[in-house]
């Protein structure tokens, strides 16, 4: 089925991520009406005036009335509900997804009638500012955005949901819900628990804070996420706990090896550790879309003031330097943080770092592969 058919959508949970779903479809799919509904009457008025929204609703029963598709963009803790009660109020040729980050518990709570037009969905994009205000069409650009269909699901209503998230952009691939939360266990909500245990650790020792002023690129990157939303995170580890205990139990027992190889002084074993690591890397590296040797990384001690982030961008565009990726690390007002940037190519790295020292910014390069 057609975008073509899309002309109603609903958003359910109006921030960040449905605030750009509303965007995006109204720009890039050509929606035209995109109803939204709040606990809070603030927000509507801000995705109202954002045009995140065309309609405010007072209700979740109001804003799923007659929706092509139905977005539920609440909380985790809120999803299984809210996914149900869109079912329910929503017209028999609806389809509903969401935007969680797991889909096990969903799925499993589904009835095989209600999996035939509930599709699971997680787009792999946001931001580390959240709410409707910073809303923007362009968010599910080029991102991943993994579909989870059920076993009972209906071909008309997953080819709908593919077709419009190809239409704002965004890359569905699809996946089982189980293997989808697993995969998640492993690259995103463990390196949240071991970024918070480290910074934890960290900040135990005496004069830990003087140490970050001197803190290397290692300790930044891991502990990038660290304290993150305590809320939407202890959600989202109890709502995957299952599998986030098997990853802890897996890294424990690579853990212990280090342990144990220390403790034998056994510099071989160390070293196979490491390897084995390099060749994970690369291989996973050089199955994506860019060339594992070839990507590199300007690390740019910033201060938080308004435009730095603009003034580097806008300085790297103008050379005509592709950025492929970056991260913001942000330690405290006073402190400032460090931005990462990653392009591709020794050459493009030596002159982005030239152009940035010429504006003032101290730069450390290096290959994002050591």
């Amino acid at each position: 089925m057609s975008t073509a058919a899309v002309s109603s959508v609903a958003i359910l949970g109006v921030g960040l991520m449905g605030g750009s779903l509303g965007l995006a479809a109204r720009e890039r799919a050509g929606v035209a009406e995109v109803r939204g509904f709040s606990h809070t009457r603030a927000t509507l008025d801000l995705a109202l005036e954002r045009g995140a929204i065309t309609r405010a609703c007072d209700s979740l029963a109001e804003a799923v009335a007659g929706a092509d598709l139905v977005f539920v963009c609440t909380p985790v803790r809120r999803v299984v509900e809210d996914v149900k009660a869109a079912l329910a109020a929503a017209g028999p040729a609806a389809v509903i997804s969401d935007v969680g980050s797991t889909k096990g518990p969903l799925m499993r709570a589904l009835t095989p009638a209600q999996q035939s037009r509930c599709v699971g969905g997680h787009p792999l994009c946001g931001s580390e500012t959240a709410g409707v205000a910073n809303a923007r069409a362009s968010l599910y650009e080029g991102a991943t955005y993994f579909v989870t269909p059920g076993a009972h699901v209906d071909a008309d209503a997953y080819g709908r949901l593919y077709a419009f998230l190809g239409a704002i952009g965004a890359r569905p691939v699809a996946v089982d819900a189980e293997e989808h939360d697993c995969l998640m266990a492993v690259v995103s909500h463990l390196p949240h628990v071991l970024a918070n245990v480290l910074m934890s650790q960290a900040g135990r020792h005496a004069g830990a804070r003087d140490a970050l002023l001197s803190a290397g690129p290692s300790f930044r990157d891991l502990t990038r996420v660290a304290g993150s939303n305590r809320r939407v995170w202890t959600d989202i580890f109890l709502d995957n706990r299952a599998a986030l205990l098997a990853a802890l139990a897996t890294f424990q027992e690579g853990l212990q090896e280090v342990i144990e190889a220390l403790a034998a002084n056994d510099a071989g074993r160390l070293g196979d550790a490491i390897g084995r690591a390099a060749e994970q890397k690369e291989r996973m590296l050089a199955a994506g879309s860019l060339p594992a040797r070839d990507l590199q990384r300007l690390i740019v001690r910033v201060t938080d003031r308004p435009g730095v982030f603009r003034e580097i961008m806008v300085a790297l565009g103008d050379a005509g330097i592709n950025i492929e990726d970056l991260s913001m690390h942000h330690m405290s007002a006073e402190l400032g943080g460090t931005l990462t940037v990653y392009v591709l190519g020794r050459e493009a790295c030596a002159r982005g770092a030239h152009l940035l020292a010429a504006l003032g910014y101290d730069v450390i390069t290096g290959s994002a592969v050591e």
